[in-house]
């Protein structure tokens, strides 16, 4: 697998083969939270980076996707300043910008809770950006 920044089409086949590869209960999640980012943000960017991290774009990134041996963990670059009215997000929580979600083998995630932390996200990129002109 390429372990350089990736934005193009491999980008997606990259991801595919990562979640092929864990033939795992981390895979099965990994393939349902990203089929959550992709219905909250349809126009989503998926990419491939730091040494083969998914990561999830739109107008800046929205959350990366890494995989250790007992979690998903779902990183949100600005989770900091989303609002999670769910109480999603579980990790990184002394943090000043990133937040995190770690989703262990038994745990469930609530999928509309997730897609709306999702479209926060893509609200709080779209905003920064107006702001930044």
């Amino acid at each position: 697998m390429a372990t350089s920044a990736s934005t193009g089409n491999d980008a997606p086949a990259l991801i595919d083969a990562r979640i092929a590869q864990l033939g795992d209960w981390r895979g099965d999640v990994l393939a349902k939270v990203r089929e959550l980012i992709h219905e909250a943000a349809p126009h989503v960017v998926e990419e491939w980076k730091w040494r083969g991290t998914p990561v999830w774009s739109l107008g800046g990134i929205l959350c990366t996707g890494e995989t250790y041996k007992a979690k998903v963990k779902l990183t949100f670059a600005k989770g900091a300043s989303l609002k999670d009215p769910s109480r999603l997000f579980n990790a990184s929580l002394d943090g000043n910008a990133r937040r995190a979600i770690d989703i262990g083998e038994n745990d469930e995630i609530d999928p509309k809770a997730f897609k709306a932390l999702v479209r926060e996200a893509v609200a709080w990129n779209a905003d920064s950006k107006k702001k930044a002109r």
